[in-house]
């Protein structure tokens, strides 16, 4: 049987020559993980990498094989996957690979298609409200960036990791500590998925919107098309991602069980990556083996009890415009594989109340908070500008309350920047908390308050503001049989990885429910 070994070793010590010296015993080894530890680097301390290997120590040793799935007839009407995001994907995967082919439905282009659109939307501000960076095939994060980060505990995300390399994700995808795909690989790696799913028997409907469930008695059953179309099914599993306001409207007309969820909004802080690196690495930042620097911030105020943190932090990456409206502004992250863009950015956001911020109990009070934010934005933007360009200050501004003379430093972001007060468009509490915010992230990281710094407005598609309620052991609506509820736009995630994670829970349950999996 192979055997685990665990050690730190400096990040410039090869692993190959080590293990051999140290460790003659061991015929082959095969990572399990790889974390870096650089907490003491601004301190003079060399980084260091945690290896976790598992490895064969006599020459009858084997490696456990490849995880095998019962396979099963395909079932009496075809599971229908309301979106092809990380949820609704692996979703389908899961099934198929036990022989259960799905029928997908996507409103927006295939990936290879969709990057052209979002490319003229970024560039001439030409938005398609069907195909952009919140839809389309992929979905908003698993498109846009390809983060495999996330805090959830679960012997699937494992399973997640494998299954992004068997679709041509690097190796290393399985086993580093926080594995990053980057926008430029990501798109090969959807159209393989696309492409093995088809090959199993699923349908994938692009460019076509679910505008109706249809429902008797209390049990979904089908699902009316944009084309005209109307499909049936015994599951229906929604998987919309968290922009699709249009469809929460219908799911809260057809009184489908939901609440108001906390969510967060606020800005992107964009650095220079060399600056980052610096901050994090100390006299190591120029060390290639290092990679560009990420840093993750947070800090509570224990008497409004709101918190403040960064999220979706883009070493050498890029700030996106990434609105679904024509009248709003949004903004994200990204970066491709090499991480190598002059700039690094991260959101930085403060959480909204439900209770306490947007007292209502209109379930649409958190879609209208956040769409009053994109539509101030936006009014902003035509108001400086043309309307495609982002409201943005310096963090020295920001935190003196007023616009100083100096023109805005360089960004990453292809949408181009106008210099603007974006606390005009946000209410007195998410200024407050992100003010006081980063004066606590200044301290935890000395420097992050830079003059060159920017806050560019604004971050409002976090996670989705409801939660569509589901049995907790079936995974089906408390409230309406047959569908299922599923990832971020459900409120069961946070991204990527915990969506995919949801995506094969739900299959798991599909089959339970179908008595093939016990």
């Amino acid at each position: 049987m192979p055997k685990k070994y665990q050690f730190d070793l400096p990040f410039d010590v090869d692993l190959s020559l080590y293990v051999k010296k140290t460790y003659p015993e061991i015929i082959d080894f095969r990572m399990i993980s790889k974390s870096l530890d650089a907490r003491g680097a601004p301190r003079g301390k060399k980084p260091s990498f945690l290896y976790v290997l598992e490895a064969l120590t006599h020459e009858n040793d084997a490696y456990p094989g490849p995880e095998t799935f019962p396979t099963f007839c395909p079932l009496e009407s075809k599971p229908i996957i309301i979106g092809a995001g990380p949820g609704g994907l692996f979703c389908a995967v899961r099934l198929a690979e036990h022989g259960v082919p799905s029928i997908i439905i996507e409103r927006g282009d295939e990936a290879s298609k969709r990057m052209l659109k979002i490319a003229k939307f970024w560039r001439y501000g030409e938005l398609d409200p069907e195909t952009n960076v919140c839809y389309g095939e992929g979905g908003a994060g698993l498109f846009s960036d390809g983060k495999l980060i996330t805090r959830i505990k679960s012997d699937l995300v494992s399973y997640v990791m494998k299954k992004f390399v068997d679709f041509g994700a690097p190796p290393e995808t399985a086993y580093e500590s926080n594995p990053h795909l980057g926008s430029n690989k990501i798109r090969t790696i959807i159209t393989q998925i696309s492409d093995w799913l088809r090959s199993k028997g699923c349908e994938i409907r692009y460019n076509t919107r679910v505008d109706e469930l249809i429902i008797e008695n209390n049990q979904v059953t089908g699902v009316k098309l944009s084309t005209g179309d109307t499909l049936r099914s015994k599951h229906i599993v929604l998987a919309t991602g968290h922009s699709a306001q249009d469809l929460y409207q219908h799911l809260i007309e057809s009184k489908i069980a939901m609440k108001l969820k906390d969510f967060a909004v606020g800005v992107r802080v964009e650095h220079s990556r060399r600056y980052i690196d610096s901050l994090q690495y100390g006299s190591f930042c120029e060390a290639k083996e290092l990679g560009s620097a990420r840093y993750r911030l947070s800090w509570h105020d224990k008497w409004s009890d709101h918190g403040v943190y960064s999220f979706c932090m883009c070493p050498g990456g890029y700030v996106l415009s990434s609105g679904t409206e024509e009248n709003g502004i949004v903004v994200n992250g990204m970066s491709n594989f090499a991480r190598n863009s002059p700039w690094s950015n991260a959101a930085l956001v403060v959480s909204v109340k439900t209770d306490k911020d947007l007292k209502s109990d209109d379930l649409m009070a958190g879609l209208k908070f956040q769409h009053e934010i994109e539509q101030k934005a936006y009014a902003l933007s035509k108001e400086h500008a043309t309307g495609r360009e982002l409201p943005a200050m310096t963090i020295k501004e920001f935190m003196e309350g007023k616009l100083d003379e100096r023109d805005l430093p360089k960004t990453s972001s292809p949408s181009s920047i106008f210099k603007a007060d974006i606390r005009q468009i946000f209410p007195d509490f998410i200024n407050k908390h992100l003010k006081q915010g980063l004066l606590e992230f200044d301290r935890s990281l000395p420097g992050f308050i830079h003059k060159d710094a920017l806050l560019i407005a604004p971050e409002t598609r976090t996670s989705a503001p409801l939660t569509i309620l589901r049995d907790k052991n079936t995974l089906i609506s408390v409230s309406h049989n047959g569908l299922y509820p599923c990832g971020e736009g459900a409120g069961y995630a946070g991204g990527i990885t915990s969506a995919a994670v949801d995506g094969v829970k739900v299959a798991i349950s599909i089959l339970r429910q179908e008595q093939l999996l016990t």
